[in-house]
This record gives structure tokens, sequence and C-alpha cells, in this order.
């Protein structure tokens, strides 16, 4: 499965809310660009753009069973949903398990060894930010505290003007 194709198969189970349509478009666009800019080889590539479009599959569903969308709620919700939407596609073994490794965890900040979580969490905070309205200090705080890789944090600096970033 490539990500146009992923793509259209989330904007199809979306329920046509376009605030979650926009917002996994945003993180894949930002995951793609830090992901290239990192050097990623191509299947890392694929993985971490796949990660970005499904990221939020289980807003749905948690805003249907629990009334609102936490992070916890996410990440206990995502692996059957995901297992469902990647059945019948070329997207099977490893890169399955990295994917659903990935979005189980994208609202947790520790312990993160894998540069696909990384990026992940990285272009998820930069929409998110915006999207929040978060503000300068709590933008640079976020900055110091868990983006690693070189682009993200350029991003970051760019788009918030958080020229403090470590």
């Amino acid at each position: 499965m490539n990500a146009e194709q992923a793509m259209m198969r989330m904007i199809s189970i979306s329920g046509h809310n376009r605030h979650d349509i926009a917002h996994f478009v945003k993180v894949y666009a930002y995951a793609g660009m830090i992901g290239r800019a990192e050097g990623l080889d191509a299947q890392t590539q694929n993985t971490l753009e796949l990660c970005a479009i499904v990221h939020d599959i289980a807003c749905p569903l948690c805003r249907q069973k629990y009334g609102n969308t936490a992070g916890y709620h996410q990440e206990a919700e995502s692996e059957a949903l995901l297992r469902e939407f990647f059945a019948g596609t070329d997207v099977q073994g490893e890169q399955l398990e990295r994917i659903i490794r990935t979005v189980c965890r994208h609202h947790t900040y520790t312990g993160v060894t894998d540069i696909v979580h990384r990026i992940l969490l990285e272009a998820d905070y930069l929409v998110n930010a915006d999207e929040h309205g978060d503000d300068t200090d709590k933008i640079r705080k976020a900055g110091n505290a868990f983006f690693a890789t070189r682009y993200g944090s350029e991003l970051l600096k760019q788009i918030y003007g958080t020229d403090s970033v470590d």
C-alpha cells in the first residue's frame, strides 16, 4: 500500500470530519519532509508516511466510546483498527508491527528509540501546536524536551520563531 492509497482509505473512513482529514494530511506532509531531510531509506520512509496517515485512526471511535480523543484512549484502541485497516494489503509482517508499535505510542514521549516514532512525534506536534494555539514558551519547552531531528527542530524554529530551541 502506498501513501496515496492509505490517504484515500483514511479519508473514506473519516466520517467527513474535515478537521481530522486536514490534521493527518498536515502531519503526513511534515513527517515526509523530515524523513527525507534525515535521509531515511525508501522502506523506512514509506513506513513513516503510513504511520503519519493513520496515526489518529482511533479518533472517531474514541469520540464515540469515550466522548474525547485523549492520547491514552487512542493508544489503547489503535491496534485492532490498524490490523483491520491494513488487512489484505501488502503491509504485513515487520512493517505492520512497526506501524502498530509507533501509532500505539504516538502520544508517548519517553523511551523513544525508533526514528519513525521520533519523526511522527515531531510532525504531530508541529501541527498540534498550531491547532491548539500553543504559546511560544510551551513550544520552546516542547522543542527542548523531545525534538531530536535536525530538520524537525529547524521546522519548529522557522514556523514558530522559537530561535532558542537547542
